[in-house]
């Protein structure tokens, strides 16, 4: 469960501060007339995810076993890939995010409204569309039951109520702080997922070993151990893998982590404390124009 709340809470609160963004934008420039555009997008890409994670999971259904281990394999390995360029870009883009939609949501509401309505879905879609698969590698092999569902709901329920919070200024977050923790847990995730891929593939006989073991501490981390599920859970980590899986393991988790923990040249950046929530009165509010960092 606490893998796929991690997954839901992070990529939930990607797209609930690109959201929370855009609608403190509207609300400073006194364009509220174009929230509904911002919701409109913000729909169309949350039915988009459901659809393409229902489409995810009736292919998987509908596949004899060792086609099914394939498909399972390469959504493994797109789920590790997406989610290793979503970690490096959110710590690159943490700091500049609401400047570049500053930007780009003034650009879209001179061209008009089906503008706006695109660059909103744009801006969800991505994040819903990493969640879709991210969540369905990760839960392979606990279909049966609904514990991971209710992570990744409660991970993007908590995302979304920490957003209206952050919005409201009930509560002020260091974004650079969440966004390394949270960071450092997905790689771990992540190196799992691709672990998992690795062993599919394996199963799949695509790639050799699969009865290979690299070690076997199952004296001491037994699979049904409440322990032992809490780490295959989180992190795919079993008492058994094959020589394989712990190469690919290793091989990504720890040169992901240097980099992902190497100190960042260049100046200090401002404090990514969220800023405070826009004033609805007419002496709090800021033109298209205003330099001054919104939301």
């Amino acid at each position: 469960m606490f893998a796929s709340y991690l997954i839901g809470l992070r990529e939930g609160l990607e797209a609930t501060l690109v959201v929370s963004v855009l609608v403190a934008l509207l609300v400073k420039s006194d364009r509220r007339d174009r929230l509904p555009l911002v919701w409109a997008g913000v729909g169309a890409a949350l039915a988009l995810s459901v659809a393409f994670g229902a489409l995810l999971t009736f292919t998987v259904a509908h596949l004899e076993y060792q086609r099914q281990e394939l498909f399972e394999a390469i959504t493994s390995l797109l789920a590790a890939a997406f989610v290793t360029w979503m970690i490096f870009w959110m710590r690159r883009a943490s700091r500049t995010l609401s400047g570049e939609l500053r930007a780009r949501l003034t650009q879209a509401l001179e061209v008009g409204a089906t503008a706006v309505v695109v660059m909103a879905f744009l801006a969800v879609a991505r994040e819903g569309l990493e969640t879709a698969l991210l969540f369905f590698a990760s839960v392979q092999g606990a279909t049966t039951t609904a514990v991971p569902l209710i992570g990744i709901s409660l991970g993007l329920l908590t995302a979304v109520a920490l957003g209206w919070a952050i919005y409201r200024s009930a509560m002020r977050i260091n974004l650079t702080t969440f966004f390394t923790w949270t960071g450092l847990l997905l790689i771990l995730v992540a190196a799992g997922i691709l672990k998992y891929g690795v062993h599919d593939l394996q199963e799949a006989g695509v790639l050799p070993g699969l009865s290979t073991y690299a070690f076997d501490i199952s004296g001491v981390l037994p699979a049904d151990s409440w322990y032992g599920a809490l780490l295959s859970g989180m992190f795919n980590i079993t008492p058994q893998p094959s020589v394989l899986e712990t190469v690919a393991w290793v091989l990504y988790a720890v040169p992901t982590l240097i980099l992902f923990l190497r100190p960042r040249r260049g100046r200090p950046a401002p404090s990514s404390t969220v800023p405070s929530a826009p004033q609805t009165s007419p002496s709090s509010q800021s033109s298209p124009t205003d330099p001054r960092p919104a939301g």
